[in-house]
């Protein structure tokens, strides 16, 4: 027991500090191992997570700015056709449309990046936590043949 533990505890990776906290009460009833690798599990997987919910916010909230600075770009050339009553040429108003059109173009290229990052880093927490459980079933299967014999 000593040395899994010593080789868990050296590993310093997700699956040996599961693995360490089930060899701490692997002489406990099943129940006890079961809940405690369950948590294990769960305190990696939202350790790998802890920064994904603030990209899916950052991809999320990009666009909603790009179209705040669109909206007020086309305020900006509307007010310049005010001014001007009404007499206005495409030059006049390519200050607020640029700015309305440039706004709108940055929004989309920091959202974009942003979820398909959210969606890789997602999918590899998946597949690691898929990784994790396989493990920890593969952990119990190991000790309950060990019990038996």
């Amino acid at each position: 027991r000593e040395a899994a533990l010593q080789t868990a505890r050296e590993s310093r990776s997700p699956m040996g500090r599961v693995l360490m906290q089930g060899i701490e009460v692997m002489y406990q009833d099943r129940e006890t191992l079961e809940t405690v690798l369950v948590h294990a599990v769960e305190e990696e997987v939202r350790e790998l997570s802890r920064y994904l919910q603030t990209l899916a916010t950052v991809a999320n909230i990009a666009p909603l700015l790009g179209l705040l600075g669109t909206v007020i770009g086309m305020i900006k050339a509307f007010m310049v056709i005010q001014e001007m009553g009404g007499k206005v040429n495409a030059g006049v108003l390519a200050g607020g449309i640029w700015e309305a059109m440039l706004t709108t173009a940055l929004g989309l290229a920091v959202a974009l990046p942003a979820m398909v990052a959210h969606s890789y880093l997602s999918a590899r927490v998946d597949r690691y936590e898929a990784r994790l459980q396989t493990g920890t079933v593969g952990f119990i299967k190991r000790l309950a043949s060990l019990r038996e014999n």
